[in-house]
């Protein structure tokens, strides 16, 4: 991007996604000097990995428009470019994507706790669960509980919402658009720190023990490690501590132990089963707290792209 000069990477920059750009920034502003044959190699190497793409899906959303109206007239292709198109974020939920989120906070904390639940499930989960930072633990559980019981929303409240915050959604008004529910539950707490993560459960348990445990399913919780990939293990057990590590283990069943082993030389991997097995009882408390910290620690990397979270269930990616 430095490379391109500051019309082009400005042009490429449109196409990026809000925290694209902030990791991409970050990156960029932190690069020191690289040597002209450093720079070539990497744009020989970008060369040959893009020369086979084509521009089929650039800029699609103005081809099917110019398409539909010309086959079908004005009339027609309205309606069916509602369903189509209608359904992404536009306007004032853009906006709110690039907005940092004690500002979002700022803005939407007043509102009534449906509304506030209806905006988080729009945003990116890791950005739901900053802007619920700023909350009180009142109105965070409560917004949790909204966006777990949520399962769409009716054109006139999108309308009102429109209006509310100018703009923010849009949608077909024969449809409800489809948000919420356990999946987009689970993808925000898998962002939540430890305490507020026990107190928002808590909070669903006694809500709906069942819909709760739905939710915790489809978490990415300590024992999902053992649906890491070897390589993907190896780069995580750099980044943990050991004795966190041994006292994580204690709670977790054989499976996961075996992976982890698996993945250690033969030398660390016996002194951890010898460790495991002289450290005794754990209490509980203390077990999860450190599967907490393992857990930040997967979540980290994974946001920064480190290593990759093989869906639970799943041959998908998260």
């Amino acid at each position: 991007m430095l490379a391109l000069g500051e019309d082009e990477a400005a042009e490429v920059m449109k196409y990026l996604d809000p925290r694209e750009v902030q990791k991409l920034g970050v990156s960029m502003s932190s690069m020191k000097s690289v040597m002209s044959d450093e720079l070539e190699e990497v744009l020989e190497d970008f060369y040959s990995e893009t020369a086979q793409n084509t521009s089929f899906g650039l800029n699609s959303d103005d081809y099917i428009r110019n398409v539909l109206i010309k086959a079908l007239g004005d009339d027609k292709a309205a309606s069916l470019l509602n369903r189509i198109l209608g359904t992404r974020d536009t306007g004032g939920i853009e906006s709110l994507k690039w907005m940092d989120a004690k500002s979002v906070s700022e803005l939407i904390v007043n509102e009534h706790p449906q509304i506030i639940a209806t905006i988080l499930v729009h945003l990116e989960p890791y950005h739901a669960c900053e802007v619920m930072g700023h909350f009180s633990e009142n109105l965070r559980n409560d917004a949790v509980l909204r966006i777990a019981t949520l399962d769409g929303v009716q054109p006139a409240a999108l309308d009102e919402l429109n209006e509310a915050l100018t703009r923010l959604l849009t949608g077909n008004k024969g449809f409800k658009k489809p948000m919420g529910g356990i999946q987009a539950t689970a993808e925000i707490l898998n962002f939540l720190s430890g305490d507020n993560e026990t107190s928002v459960m808590n909070t669903l348990k006694n809500y709906d023990a069942d819909m709760a445990q739905k939710i915790m399913d489809e978490m990415f919780i300590f024992d999902s490690i053992v649906n890491i990939d070897d390589r993907n293990i190896q780069l995580l057990l750099r980044e943990v501590e050991s004795d966190s590590l041994i006292t994580a283990l204690k709670g977790a069943g054989q499976d996961l132990r075996d992976k982890i082993f698996k993945n250690m030389s033969e030398r660390a991997a016996e002194m951890m089963r010898e460790d495991l097995e002289a450290k005794g009882p754990v209490l509980l408390s203390e077990v999860e707290a450190q599967q907490k910290i393992i857990m930040q620690v997967v979540r980290t990397m994974a946001d920064e792209g480190k290593i990759t979270l093989g869906a639970r269930g799943s041959d998908a990616y998260v």
